[in-house]
């Protein structure tokens, strides 16, 4: 049943049970000149968009481009302040996320939003809990419902596990199964496979496919060009919140998208220099956290890029996490410049010189309520702009400032809140804070994750430039292209175990793979 809203439009009843009925449209989803400002900053200025049924639809564009706002008014989380959505040729007003899955859509968002402390069954089926006959959750069958739904989908998580006990990757299986739990015609995935591996990125291709097949259609916004042979029937390219053009997937080069998406040429992807090796600057001997991963041995040196490959579960992350002292080796010795050090906390790394990018910058990366300036400036607030105890608040500003216009983040300003950024500029702001602590060893964990292909490039070229300088890099990335387009030597792992290391002349994809897997 539907209401008509302000200017007559249709709006979706919030008493009904589903109003999903056709309509005589072709379209799945239609959007026509839509307009959304933020204080600051215009997001979206006359867009539109359509989805067909039974198709796969990318939406491409640097971050900032207003893809994740537009999804976000199709998703009922934003309202537009100009512009019409038409739901199956009928035009909607949607009042809020419960409007949007009523009229059949579903978002599964770049940043995760599970509730840690509740296991997997309860946050898939949160708020559509099953009850028994007294009137309570009926928790053996949410555990039933949850498994059957991995079966269909051919997941292998524990559905009575608490969700903070999940890998990042997990968490993301998780958060598409719940969105695909609610049975919708179009389904908005924001950046799915960014912290997947290949062997999760197929088994969730498979799951399209097969939604595909009933007739669903899926929006997906990518920053991997990867995938667009893989997966899209259509894409359509945003630049500064604007639309420029929808064009078939196949029709259209790699190199003719990059230039609709950042306006200018891409040269090199990978710009891999060739620097002076110096000295070792990181040796780690036998490393070890119990339970968790064991017997970890290698070296990095100045001006050198090591690698970190392996499957969700590896341990590679957890290997990042000890070095910085974020949970602190129970074995093993760490030397850093020749010096064995026992890293027990993230300070006791930051004073030799060594600087963490974690791969989850929502929960343990940013200041999500604090402004940019603070977030970026945060690691050397304390260390080469005091005097006679006070910030030189001028010049710290100053190189902050700097950084943020090199990586080019999309900021009204300093002072705007981070956590009204991006995912992709949070991604820069905190890449910037630890390339102004000027490290000796320099950690990335998943450092492109969320990163547009412009982006992409200059900060591959920055982490080069540090490099040429004698930085120790080690850097962790579930993409491979990334791994073996800028590292000297590549370490793979298996469940918490080193399984080889490759150098760059005879690397490539059959290898890693096949040694993550042993």
């Amino acid at each position: 049943m539907t209401v008509t809203g302000r200017g007559g439009s249709a709006v979706a009843d919030p008493e009904s049970a589903d109003t999903r009925s056709p309509g005589d449209s072709g379209l799945l989803l239609e959007v026509r000149g839509v307009r959304k400002a933020f204080p600051g900053v215009v997001a979206l200025d006359d867009v539109r968009f359509a989805l067909k049924r039974g198709t796969v639809h990318a939406l491409m564009g640097e971050n900032g481009a207003g893809k994740s706002t537009l999804m976000k008014i199709i998703a009922g989380v934003y309202t537009p302040d100009e512009g019409e959505l038409l739901i199956r040729g009928r035009p909607m007003q949607l009042r809020g996320p419960i409007d949007a899955q009523r009229n059949g859509i579903a978002m599964i968002h770049q940043e995760l939003n599970l509730m840690p402390y509740m296991t997997v069954a309860e946050n898939i089926w949160i708020g559509r809990e099953p009850h028994n006959r007294f009137g309570l959750i009926d928790h053996a069958e949410m555990s039933r419902q949850t498994r059957t739904l991995f079966e269909e989908l051919g997941m292998d998580i524990d559905a009575e596990v608490e969700v903070r006990h999940l890998s990042i990757a997990n968490r993301q299986m998780v958060e598409i199964a719940k969105a695909i739990s609610y049975d919708p015609d179009v389904l908005i995935m924001d950046e799915p496979t960014s912290v997947l591996t290949e062997h999760e990125v197929e088994r969730l291709f498979r799951i399209i496919r097969d939604l595909k097949a009933k007739g669903k259609g899926i929006v997906y916004i990518t920053h991997k060009m990867s995938e667009l042979a893989d997966i899209a029937d259509e894409l359509s390219v945003f630049r500064d919140g604007c639309y420029v053009g929808t064009h078939a997937a196949s029709e259209v080069t790699r190199d003719e998208i990059i230039h609709m998406m950042v306006g200018r040429e891409i040269t090199q992807m990978f710009p891999k220099e060739t620097v002076p090796i110096g000295e070792v600057v990181l040796a780690v001997q036998d490393l070890g956290v119990d339970g968790v991963f064991d017997g970890v041995s290698f070296d990095v040196r100045a001006g050198e890029i090591v690698g970190m490959a392996g499957l969700i579960g590896s341990g590679r992350s957890n290997v990042a996490e000890a070095l910085f002292g974020v949970v602190p080796a129970t074995r093993g010795t760490i030397c850093i410049n020749g010096q064995a050090v026992v890293v027990d906390a993230p300070a006791t790394a930051m004073k030799h010189g060594v600087a963490f990018l974690t791969e989850d910058r929502k929960d343990t990366g940013c200041f999500l309520m604090l402004d940019v300036l603070s977030n970026m400036e945060s690691a050397v607030l304390t260390q080469r702009y005091v005097k006679a105890g006070f910030v030189e608040r001028g010049a710290l500003a100053k190189v902050c400032r700097e950084m943020a216009t090199t990586l080019r983040v999309k900021t009204p300003g300093m002072d705007e809140a981070i956590e009204n950024l991006s995912g992709g500029n949070q991604q820069k702001v905190l890449i910037g804070r630890w390339l102004l602590t000027h490290p000796r060893v320099l950690i990335l964990d998943e450092p492109t994750r969320g990163i547009d292909v412009g982006a992409k490039a200059e900060i591959h070229r920055l982490v080069g430039k540090l490099a040429g300088k004698g930085v120790a890099v080690l850097m962790i990335s579930s993409e491979l292209p990334e791994v073996l387009g800028m590292c000297d030597r590549v370490i793979v792992m298996h469940e918490g175990r080193m399984t080889g290391i490759v150098d760059r002349a005879h690397a490539d994809q059959a290898t890693i793979m096949d040694l993550a897997s042993r």
